[in-house]
């Protein structure tokens, strides 16, 4: 299988193989990822932000597909996107939209809780996934996984109602795996990070070439 297919299969191969997507504060486990994979073709998606900042009515919008459970897209994170959002998205310049790539179960279960806090917390707490995806992750074990997600959560200011509420949101669920297979599909979204700069696709790079590539596109 290669790469491209395994992004738009991952919900079936791994989130439904695994069995379960969700894991309460006690332990009690929710329903499989399996029925939600299967077929979203006719899944409402409307309800889907898309996450963004910067300004939206910018010559050049950059889009990034990225994962929460990516390595690669954690560097990106800690040694790019600071200067690209001090100097292009925070000045006005871009418009930068952020799009999530599920490879496994707790990059959903990530992208659930980071969306719970809704627009204005969003990147807060992707900022912090990012910062502490080793320590988030360490184990693979569900249950933990589920609990340090929590935590993080709670970092954010949400309570442990909302957190039981967004992350036993099924029909939520449902149409984030829509929205992503739909988009990773659309764009040819093979691996990650990946981004579109006025709809044209490049790999990860460091700051150099993204400040040079904006610049050029910034000129045109």
């Amino acid at each position: 299988m290669n790469r491209r297919n395994l992004i738009i299969a991952a919900p079936v191969a791994l989130l439904g193989a695994a069995g379960l997507w969700y894991t309460t504060r006690s332990g009690d486990t929710g329903p499989t990822l399996a029925a939600i994979a299967q077929d979203t073709s006719e899944v409402d998606t409307s309800g889907i932000a898309e996450m963004s900042m910067g300004n939206p009515d910018a010559k050049v919008t950059v889009t990034e597909y990225a994962s929460y459970t990516c390595p690669h897209c954690r560097t990106f994170h800690q040694t790019v996107f600071g200067e690209l959002k001090k100097n292009y998205i925070d000045t006005g310049k871009i418009n930068f939209i952020y799009r999530e790539v599920y490879f496994d179960r707790f990059g959903l279960w990530a992208a659930m809780v980071a969306r719970c806090g809704g627009e204005m917390r969003y990147f807060g707490i992707s900022s912090i996934l990012y910062d502490t995806q080793e320590e988030w992750v360490a184990g693979g074990d569900p249950a933990l996984v589920a609990q340090n997600l929590r935590k993080i959560g709670k970092t954010a200011g949400l309570s442990d109602a909302e957190l039981d509420a967004c992350m036993n949101d099924g029909e939520k669920a449902k149409a984030l795996v829509a929205t992503y297979q739909k988009n990773a599909e659309a764009d040819d979204v093979n691996s990650t990070p990946t981004f579109l700069i006025n709809g044209e696709k490049y790999g990860n790079m460091g700051y150099d070439e993204f400040s040079t590539l904006l610049d050029a596109k910034l000129a045109e």
